[in-house]
């Protein structure tokens, strides 16, 4: 049976994932959870929209005789993830995930590890300043009981209702980034602290580098806990795992978190 792929996606490892698909002639589809109004143009049909919890999931893919998923979603979007190893499991359909090897301290960072969102929010319990708060708008109220900050938001799209905090600047800007562009950001706006998920990868990882320059502190959310699954850091990898029919059950990956 020739691969039918269902990609959970949302990220640029994602698109590249699905170019380079297309590019081979592989049958597949794009999902996307539909938090973005204006998503990459992709090279394969797309879907928008959950699917119901991991049953959902399971029912779609037996439905649409999909025999590989590969959860290529943001390393934080961990209901799906949780979804997608229960659905994989009820469906019998073999799963990867596609991740960012998360970011680590390197000589010259000033890092405040943190567990999760609640952490990052205690972390900010502190004298008034300007913070670059990159964590996307999910989590944006969280952060409302400390409005003695001044915020800068850079998001993917424009508000629909403002930002829950007395001072913010919202830049609206998708990445890849650049690190001089970050530096150029932060020092026009004055920033003396960041906050960021650790989301791995090249596209985001500009605004630490530029922080490391400016000598700023940042507070570093690490990644959620997923169940064991197979994982793989490299497009090829993830195609040589379909191309050679591997259908073992999910195994532990070393997460380095």
């Amino acid at each position: 049976m020739s691969p039918n792929i269902l990609v959970l996606g949302g990220t640029t490892e994602a698109t590249a994932l699905c170019r380079e698909m297309a590019a081979r002639g592989l049958a597949g589809t794009i999902s996307f959870a539909g938090r973005v109004e204006r998503p990459v143009r992709q090279p394969l049909p797309q879907r928008v929209g959950g699917f119901g919890g991991a049953q959902g999931l399971a029912d779609f893919l037996a439905a649409q005789a999909f025999t590989h998923v590969v959860d290529a979603t943001h390393p934080f979007a961990s209901q799906m993830s949780c979804n997608a190893v229960e659905g994989c499991a009820q469906a019998g359909v073999p799963l990867i995930a596609l991740t960012r090897a998360p970011w680590t301290p390197e000589p010259g960072d000033q890092w405040q590890a943190v567990p999760d969102i609640p952490a990052a929010v205690r972390a900010l319990d502190r004298p008034a300043c300007r913070v670059m708060l990159a964590i996307g708008r999910m989590h944006l109220n969280a952060f409302a009981p400390h409005p003695q900050h001044r915020y800068l938001l850079r998001l993917v799209d424009a508000p629909k209702t403002p930002p829950p905090f007395p001072h913010a600047t919202v830049v609206v800007d998708r990445g890849p980034f650049s690190t001089e562009g970050d530096l150029a950001l932060m020092r026009t706006h004055g920033i003396e602290l960041v906050v960021s998920k650790n989301s791995g990868g090249t596209g985001a990882r500009a605004k630490l580098l530029a922080a490391r320059e400016l000598r700023l502190p940042v507070i570093m959310i690490d990644r959620p806990d997923l169940p064991p699954r197979q994982e793989a850091h490299e497009i090829e990898t993830v195609l040589d795992w379909v191309r050679h029919g591997h259908t073992e059950p999910p195994v532990s990956a070393d997460r380095g978190v």
